[in-house]
């Protein structure tokens, strides 16, 4: 412990002098909150929860994940807004509802190019369009032709109104001109449940929670959303292989409160990017169908703005609205 001529006493670790005689703490000094907008057992939960404790050890405080569900990730968006932007309240979301939600929502009244700031994108992965294996269809091309011979009657689940999922749905009957019911839930592991329970046709989910109910029979993969096959799912076609042009991606990103100061945004991209650079990790995330990103802010700032651009175009184009 060191005395110095300002009369401050400077613990290594604790605090740090800066300019003008300031003491700043240690970041991070307490526990750092990130919600999820969607209910546990989801893809981004399980993603969450996956990288958490090391994100714990890496900055040397307790990372806790908290599930604010509703709206489609909108309710925990809306709190995160609210929030001290103080680097300790973060919230780690979808494509849905940091890219599209956003410009769906009646008077939602924050600019998300401005109002928040980007700290990293953590992976991308495709979808997968999941049946009930009792369904009157085994593949893309037959769920087209049977939804056209019966209007109306096929319906899909998705984790919420203005969601990816129900987007990537809304997006496949423009494609292909069939007719099929959206059906919104609270989140994804409802949602695709009643897939697996029969009460709801097909739904447009992540791999990494349809996945083992593929596994076990409970689900039949009709056709993943990526440009490429999967090499989670080799064997089965893309959709786009059925409907020339279809194609979509989901990414997890995570953010801030806009003002958080730009020395702790640094400091938890970084946390997020050694975490994903990990190689137990990145072969887990892989194992899910993936892709471990971690980019810098400013990346991820600018790929995040150029997302919400591109989908509210698509929205516009096909009279897209969560009603």
């Amino acid at each position: 412990m060191k005395k110095f001529a300002c009369g401050l006493v400077l613990i290594a670790g604790v605090a740090a002098i800066v300019p003008g005689g300031q003491v700043n703490a240690a970041y991070p000094e307490r526990p750092i909150r990130v919600m999820i907008g969607f209910p546990p057992g989801g893809a981004i939960d399980t993603i969450g929860r996956l990288i958490a404790p090391r994100l714990s050890e890496r900055l040397g405080q307790s990372v806790v994940i908290e599930n604010k569900a509703g709206a489609g990730g909108i309710i925990a968006l809306q709190q995160l807004l609210k929030s001290e932007p103080d680097g300790y309240t973060l919230l780690m979301g979808t494509m849905g509802n940091l890219s599209i939600s956003p410009g769906l929502v009646k008077d939602f009244n924050a600019d998300m190019d401005k109002d928040v700031a980007a700290v990293t994108v953590v992976g991308a992965s495709g979808m997968v369009l999941y049946a009930n294996p009792k369904s009157p269809f085994k593949s893309v091309s037959e769920l087209v032709s049977y939804a056209k011979a019966h209007p109306d009657e096929i319906n899909f689940s998705s984790s919420g109104n203005g969601g990816l999922p129900h987007m990537a749905g809304e997006l496949f009957k423009t494609a292909t001109g069939a007719k099929l019911t959206h059906i919104p839930y609270s989140g994804s592991n409802p949602a695709v449940k009643d897939v697996v329970g029969g009460q709801v046709h097909v739904t447009f989910e992540a791999t990494a929670i349809g996945l083992p109910f593929v596994q076990s029979g409970q689900l039949l993969a009709l056709g993943t959303t990526g440009k490429e096959r999967s090499p989670v799912m080799p064997d089965v076609p893309t959709i786009g292989e059925s409907v020339p042009g279809y194609e979509v991606t989901n990414w997890y990103g995570v953010i801030a409160p806009g003002g958080t100061p730009p020395e702790r945004i640094a400091t938890l991209q970084k946390a997020f990017a050694d975490v994903l650079a990990e190689p137990q990790i990145k072969d887990k995330l892989l194992s899910l169908g993936v892709t471990p990103d971690g980019r810098s802010s400013e990346d991820a700032a600018a790929y995040m703005s150029g997302e919400r651009k591109r989908w509210m175009k698509v929205v516009k184009e096909n009279n897209i609205t969560t009603q």
